[in-house]
Order: C-alpha cells, then structure tokens, then sequence
C-alpha cells in the first residue's frame, strides 16, 4: 500500500536526525524527502503544509505543541491526523478550527492512534454486528506485557497528567459550547466502583485514564446529529492482573484519579507530583499485545426501547499489538491511507473530527484487520 503514496516526507527540527533515521533503513526508497519545520517559527509550518496532502503529526504534549500544526494545516490546505488523548486540546480544536477547516476542505482528525481508535471504531463495529438497535456498550482493555515488563513513554504519561490536571478548562469549554443533551435509549450504564469485578472476564478493572470516552461520545453525538443514527452509551475500563504489572497499573491508576479528583492542588506543582509519583510505578509499562473487548447490549428490530428491557446481548474484540508505538503506527498509517483513498465515503465537508465521525462509513476496519488489528464477534444471542 506505500505506492498509494505519490511522494512522501519526515519534517522536524533536526535535518540530521531524521536523515540518520531514514539511512539506518534500507528498505526505504532514497525519494524520502526532509523539510526543516519548527512550531516556533510559523513559515517554516506554513511551507511544510503548502507541499503536503496529509500531515501526521505525533509531536506531543499536543496543549503545548498541537496548534500551530493545525492552524498552518487549515489554513494552507493540507488534512491533518494526530494521536492526542487529550480532551481538552481535541475539543478546544473542533470549537476553534471546525467551520475554518470545512471552508477549506481539510480533514482534520484528532486521537488517530491508539487514542482512540480501538475504542471509537470498536464501537461502530459493534453497532453494525448487532441485528438491531445497540444503546450501550462497557469496554474492557486487557494488557499482556511481555518479559520485559511493562514501560510508558514520557510524553505519552505527561500529555494524561497536563490533560487530566487540567479539568477545569475542559468543563468550561464545554459549558461555553452550549452543546444539547443526547437523548438517552435505553436504560443507563451502571455506575462501577474505582475498583469493581468484571464477571465475565473474572478480573477486576479501575475506570480507564484516557480520552476514549470523551472521544467516543463526540462521535456518538455526531452520528446522531448528522446521520440521524441512534446514540451509544459507552464506558471504557482497564482491567488489572494483581500479579505482575497489573497490580503496578492498578496503584498507579487509583493514585492518578486521586490526585486529580480528590487532591484539589492547582498549576504545576499538582502535575509536576503527579508525573513523579506516578511513573515510578509505570517505569516498566510496555505492553507485548492487547486485547480489548466491548460488551454491548440493545433491542431487536420491531421492539420499543421505551419500556422495555434491552433484549439483545453482543460480545465483540479487538486483538492488537504493542500499543504504544506499534499499533498506534498502524492505526494512525491506516486512518491517512484511508483519508486519501476513501474520500467519497468520509463526510462531504471537510472539519474537524473524531475518528468515528470521520471513519464510520469508509473501510478503515477492514484495513486495520489486514495490519493486524483485528475486530471479531464473540457471541450475540437474544436474552
């Protein structure tokens, strides 16, 4: 599929660099073009978006770093995808560049990685297995860490403590969008306990730390705002092992929502403690596989969602790789593939997007199954 690109580049700061990254691979064509690009110095953006169809940008924190990549992408023509998982940037963005981006017919795409596609596009699949009307779905991320253990990457941990430390913003944010209720189909999601027991994986899980709720619901939002369909409850959590890394990632999990939700300190010194404490006991969080599995439940075609019980139960999976690095370049590969060979079924005008609202009617499914992640159907009956 790299011949679908006509001619592609690596931009960033350091020519040298990036020239040793693309000379230490052999199997890569010497046409890889270099452009010396800066968020410091807004021509060199400008001249970089100018030349190109689609940028990936994987620069974060994106609150400090994201911006100025979008803003020379809009306004000079050029589609975007990022991998943020930091809510308050991908909804200032969408409030900020939404209408600018439409006028220009650019796609810009945030959380393009494994924020949150897994989770946005796990969803929608789920929703198109189902033989009726889905209403809700729980999720459960299980994380089997090879011998090595488990690491994180330090800009991947500090753009969760800005984002989560930053709370406050995010919810005025919101307020100031003014944004109508979703209607609610169906019971609600039983509110689960910090730490609670998952029967039907016989595990126990804390609430999952990421932006994929908050970007799951924005597509949900969109899907039935724009698409008239029916809108998804949705709850995602991380599914702790107290042996091994598990237990790592459950005390370091209760440790972060306490100091976000309960700790009420303000300003760096909060993020500054919370990046410290926290990462000394994810110093070794690098998982070998994942797997991750949605519960949904809905009605079957003909039955009133008013007064009745969900009477249809569905279990699907997603099965990937190392998410960090490896399954988050498939994700984010896949997702411009897909941008730059399925346009007729992304939305007619260009905008700022969830993967979900871009992505829910084009084939990127079937290009994440073929690059090993993949999506199946557990079980699904009638209750």
């Amino acid at each position: 599929e790299a011949e679908a690109f006509s001619a592609w580049a690596t931009p960033g700061q350091c020519a040298l660099l990036n020239l040793f990254l693309i000379l230490g691979r052999p199997t890569l064509s010497s046409e890889v073009g270099i452009i010396i690009c800066d968020i410091a110095n807004p021509a060199s953006l400008e001249e970089m978006a100018k030349q190109a169809t689609v940028v990936l940008n994987c620069v974060g924190p994106y609150r400090f770093y994201g911006e100025p990549v979008i803003k020379a992408c809009v306004e000079n023509g050029a589609s975007c995808i990022d991998i943020s998982g930091e809510p308050q940037f991908l909804e200032l963005m969408q409030w900020k560049y939404h209408e600018r981006a439409a006028e220009k017919g650019v796609y810009i795409i945030g959380s393009g990685g494994f924020d949150s596609i897994p989770a946005d596009l796990g969803v929608i699949y789920t929703r198109n297995k189902m033989n009726g009307t889905l209403t809700a779905v729980e999720s459960f991320l299980t994380i089997h860490s090879g011998p090595e253990g488990l690491s994180i990457h330090d800009g991947t941990w500090k753009s969760a403590v800005y984002g989560f430390g930053d709370q406050s913003s995010l919810k005025k944010l919101r307020n100031a969008s003014n944004l109508k209720p979703v209607p609610l189909i169906g019971p609600k999601l039983k509110r689960r306990w910090p730490i609670s027991y998952c029967r039907e994986l016989k595990s126990y899980s804390i609430p999952f730390m990421g932006s994929d709720v908050s970007v799951v619901r924005r597509t949900q939002r969109y899907l039935y705002e724009n698409l008239e369909e029916s809108p998804v409850k949705y709850s995602l959590f991380d599914i702790c092992c107290l042996c091994n890394c598990g237990g790592n990632l459950m005390f370091a999990g209760l440790f972060f929502l306490f100091f976000v939700r309960v700790w009420n300190w303000t300003g760096n010194l909060r993020n500054d403690v919370l990046y410290q404490c926290t990462l000394c006991f994810l110093s070794q969080l690098m998982p070998h596989h994942l797997r991750l599995t949605f519960f949904g439940q809905g009605y079957s075609k003909g039955i009133g969602t008013d007064k009745n019980k969900p009477n249809i139960k569905i279990v699907t999976q997603l099965k990937g790789p190392e998410a960090g690095y490896v399954g988050t370049s498939i994700a984010m590969v896949q997702a411009a593939m897909t941008l730059l060979n399925d346009a007729s079924d992304l939305p007619k005008a260009g905008g700022v997007f969830t993967p979900g609202a871009a992505f829910s009617k084009t084939k990127l499914i079937d290009r994440l199954n073929k690059h090993g992640i993949e999506f199946s159907v557990i079980s699904s009956s009638e209750v």
